[in-house]
């Protein structure tokens, strides 16, 4: 073999030796192993003000990917940086940088339990959701207390409250304060059927007033369940003949203090429309989320 051909030869099996290496590199890169957990998964949340940079930050700093320029460049070639998708996501142990940014460039990400609780105020029902949700806590109390907003919904702010049923919702992390009150406004249609409707007629009360009257009854029995029936029916009959309720719970409410355990006479001279000592009739809207 001449001197010509080896040399062309080795030339050869040089450039296959570094395209081949090359190869595996970027094979490598894209589709070996790059997250490094303690645990089987964790939570990785994208809020929705982040950039591509802000992403690859929090995942750089918050050590979940072993090779960072590696990520940055599986990223770049899969256009990532314009397609980030706010929400959060499962990022599972040993995933590669592709599977991962697949992931979190989809947009398909795991929804949040959220847990809506008998309360005794707007303000705990709001800071319950937004300790879960992105949504601002004080965008949601602006809305709540909008009397423009609130009638939209066919609510006042002193109704509102009643909107919210008591239960455990499914959303997605990134929702709204907007999304989140339209779908609880679905739930509350979905209640209120057709049946339960004739049900409140039947007894003279409005939806709202339904509930007023049921979050009088818990806080009124809240340690004997097996009384509500029979309270229900007391302040059914004192409604009925135009009397006054002459509820401790809403007077209680009435003057904010909750730490009170006896009511006294002074207490009954507050001038609030929650005071059924001295104002007959159903206070303007719930004192609790029953």
């Amino acid at each position: 073999m001449s001197t010509k051909l080896k040399f062309i030869g080795g030339v050869v099996v040089v450039a296959a030796l570094f395209f081949g290496f090359l190869a595996w590199e970027y094979y490598g890169r894209i589709y070996s192993s790059n997250v490094d957990l303690e645990e089987s998964s964790i939570e990785f949340f994208i809020h929705s003000n982040w950039t591509y940079d802000s992403v690859y930050h929090h995942l750089e700093q918050e050590n979940i990917i072993v090779d960072a320029a590696g990520f940055d460049w599986v990223a770049q070639k899969k256009n990532y940086p314009k397609l980030v998708k706010a929400g959060r996501y499962i990022i599972f142990d040993a995933m590669s940088n592709s599977s991962l940014i697949d992931l979190l460039r989809s947009g398909e990400q795991d929804p949040v339990r959220v847990v809506v609780q008998s309360v005794r105020r707007k303000s705990d029902l709001v800071s319950r959701v937004s300790s879960s949700l992105e949504l601002d806590s004080a965008d949601l109390m602006q809305k709540l207390s909008d009397p423009n907003y609130c009638g939209k919904y066919g609510f006042s702010p002193q109704t509102i409250f009643t909107l919210f049923l008591p239960n455990t919702y499914e959303f997605y992390w990134n929702t709204s304060s907007d999304e989140f009150v339209e779908r609880m406004a679905k739930e509350y249609k979905r209640f209120w059927t057709d049946e339960r409707k004739q049900k409140a007629k039947a007894i003279g009360l409005s939806q709202s007033e339904v509930t007023t009257l049921a979050s009088i009854v818990q806080a009124e029995q809240g340690m004997h369940p097996d009384e509500r029936d029979d309270v229900a029916g007391l302040y059914l009959n004192r409604l009925r003949k135009g009397m006054r309720l002459e509820s401790d719970p809403t007077l209680i409410h009435a003057l904010g203090d909750y730490s009170i355990k006896r009511v006294l006479n002074v207490h009954k001279e507050v001038n609030s429309p929650y005071n059924t000592y001295k104002y007959a009739g159903l206070p303007p809207g719930p004192i609790l989320l029953p």
